[in-house]
């Protein structure tokens, strides 16, 4: 999967394996599965990314699916957006570590980006429950841009709850995803929300205090 950047991948995992249990990033019981629960399948959305684009990963915490899909595409640029210090220090010091250099970090929450920066692509995994997730991220979106969310089990059931809100705001059905490698490792489902040039955008906003979500 990731050709001659295997040895980068390999480097991330180890990351992971240690400062990243140790700083509390990556729960303990998580290190045999982070080739295959966390960095493949998180890799695998660089599927949907097409060539040259950039790419703004809210929340990213780890850099889950940001830093994978940036070692998979390098032609790829992608922004880490983490409004956590402990956090936005340790993905600076894995990029750094790393040599991404199509990759930054941005210490902030998506609203402070709202009006400021727009990308082709908004990712997430692990955020926050789909409706609440599309408020912050749909904002970002360039036209003709499209959010991809990574979901579990739950991914249907998200999409049929937030659809009539999608209509309201003038967007295209959510579709769900699922890329299979079949025997290799769990598929990843990703929920796909595209934003078209004659979108309204009127996405309702929610009111109350936002609550981060720990990966």
């Amino acid at each position: 999967m990731f050709g001659e950047r295997l040895p980068l991948a390999e480097q991330y995992v180890g990351v992971l394996a240690t400062a990243g249990i140790e700083r509390g990033l990556i729960g303990p019981n998580e290190a045999p599965r982070l080739w295959e629960r966390h960095v493949l399948s998180c890799a695998l959305v660089s599927d949907l990314v097409e060539t040259d684009a950039a790419v703004c990963d809210l929340g990213s915490g780890a850099g889950l699916p940001g830093i994978p899909i940036a070692i998979r595409r390098p032609d790829v640029t992608v922004t880490l957006v983490e409004p956590l210090l402990r956090r936005s220090r340790f993905l600076e010091e894995v990029v750094a570590d790393l040599a991404l250099g199509n990759v930054e970090v941005v210490r902030a929450r998506a609203e402070r980006l709202h009006g400021q920066r727009r990308f082709p692509v908004v990712t997430a995994r692990a955020v926050a429950p789909l409706e609440r997730l599309l408020s912050w991220s749909l904002p970002l979106v360039e036209a003709n841009g499209a959010v991809l969310a990574m979901k579990g089990r739950s991914a249907a059931e998200e999409v049929a709850a937030v659809q009539p809100a999608l209509e309201g705001a003038g967007l295209a059905a959510a579709e769900v995803i699922v890329l299979d490698q079949q025997e290799f490792f769990s598929p990843s489902t990703v929920v796909r929300v595209e934003v078209g040039r004659s979108a309204l955008l009127r996405w309702p906003q929610h009111s109350g205090r936002r609550r981060e979500t720990r990966r």
